[in-house]
């Protein structure tokens, strides 16, 4: 570990430091090119613009561009660090969507724990973006921030720590309870967590044909039952009538566990406890609820996941919001709503059901991979998923209305595919 931290020093002081950098698109060696570039030829998009506002999707680079903003009170496996700390982090959610997904994003880093000035900083820079990507803000505020900066402004909004998690455990969870012969409307969850992206992921659970009266939450204090007091709006929702008061009796029976809290609460007896062929998806980072070879030795009809690349099913973002948020760009959409993220599950679900790529197996060191316990989700880096979610995402948000341009699927198909080679060609400069 102490080697990985000198050599992630080492890795980000680098001449140039940081990750990211502005680079001109446009030509720019001649006295022409600059008269174009600035004064006096920039007064005609300006113009336009100022005509039609919808103008500036043609004349500037606002609709391939996305404000990762923050104020670094939930920084994942940091903590409350404050805004300047999690400039590092944010520069790397902007260097993942441009290495992904071709999108140019700005990080932000916002110095104020005031949800009401957070809100407005926002709304006053929003005209600069096609897309906010809100991050590692913490519960219960960023609830407050997401609802509000989606109901005032006109662009896709979404708190990634939230709806990336639900998105990507969704998918794992859908697949897990096809491998394992169950029906979602019939499985019993018991989620250990009720913060951002537990109150999300199980938000959106339900939306997949979960029934409420089958999940269990639990927090810090234990179940979160219809007869607990002082509980937020947010964990009211998923009180349930309950004799179980802990996470070792909520478990019993269950068909999933999914965890959003820390290392070492979920145990090998909690495990045994459950259903046949159960899903355990224990994704506290760094470290999970229970380690996986520990969790794997106890049954072997277990299907398992974590957050951590060095095991299968890892529950990544990354699979996710670079391509959810591509999706929403290139039709203009207003906002992301649930339609476009129950497309991005059903999209991640079945690319995991289909053949895996030789680049795939040889990035990963496998001879093969396939659809099963071992093998739920697709893994990050898969190329497949630049075109499949954003075409899913593109489409859903036209037939849901909140699209300003249509979906011309072969025309799409051919700019993904260009988006890709662009892709590819930033990749290899970077090497």
């Amino acid at each position: 570990m102490a080697d990985l931290y000198k050599m992630a020093l080492e890795y980000h002081r680098a001449y140039p430091k940081g990750k990211l950098a502005t680079i001109p698109t446009k030509p720019h060696s001649t006295q022409r090119d600059l008269s174009l570039a600035y004064s006096p030829g920039v007064a005609a998009p300006s113009l336009e613009i100022a005509s039609s506002p919808e103008e500036a999707y043609q004349y500037t680079g606002k609709g391939n561009l996305v404000g990762v903003i923050s104020n670094g009170t939930a920084v994942l496996g940091l903590g409350n660090i404050g805004a300047e700390a999690a400039k590092p982090v944010m520069e790397g959610k902007c260097f993942l969507f441009k290495i992904l997904s071709g999108i140019d994003a700005y990080d932000i880093e916002i110095n104020t724990t005031d949800p009401d000035k957070f809100i407005e900083t926002v709304k006053m820079i929003a005209p600069t973006f096609g897309g906010i990507n809100l991050e590692d803000i913490k519960s219960p505020e960023c609830f407050e921030i997401e609802r509000r900066l989606k109901q005032e402004l006109d662009i896709p909004v979404m708190h990634d720590d939230q709806h990336g998690t639900a998105i990507i455990s969704s998918a794992a969870l859908l697949n897990a309870m096809e491998i394992s012969g169950k029906k979602i409307d019939e499985a019993r969850i018991v989620i250990n967590g009720a913060g951002a992206a537990a109150i999300a992921s199980a938000n959106l659970y339900l939306k997949l044909g979960v029934r409420k009266e089958n999940i269990i939450m639990c927090d810090s204090k234990g179940v979160i039952s219809t007869e607990r007091e002082n509980l937020t709006e947010e964990k009211k929702k998923f009180a349930n009538r309950t004799a179980a008061r802990t996470l070792d009796e909520a478990i019993a029976g269950a068909d999933a566990f999914i965890g959003f809290s820390k290392a070492g609460v979920l145990k090998p007896e909690m495990i045994m406890k459950m259903a046949p062929s159960p899903l355990v998806l224990a994704l506290a980072n760094p470290e999970p609820e229970i380690g996986y070879e520990e969790a794997k030795a106890t049954r072997k009809d277990l299907i398992m996941g974590t957050g951590r690349s060095d095991y299968p099913n890892q529950v990544n973002n990354v699979l996710g919001f670079p391509y959810i948020f591509r999706g929403a760009l290139d039709v203009r959409a207003t906002e992301i709503n649930d339609e476009m993220k129950l497309a991005a599950v059903g999209a991640i679900a079945q690319l995991a059901k289909e053949k895996v790529p030789e680049e795939v197996l040889r990035a990963w060191g496998k001879k093969s991979m396939s659809f099963g316990p071992d093998y739920l989700i697709p893994t990050p880096l898969d190329r497949r998923l630049l075109h499949r979610v954003s075409s899913a995402v593109a489409q859903a948000a036209v037939r849901s209305g909140v699209s300003r341009i249509g979906y011309d699927a072969e025309k799409y198909e051919k700019f993904i595919e260009r988006i890709g080679r662009e892709r590819a060609f930033v990749s290899d400069k970077i090497r």
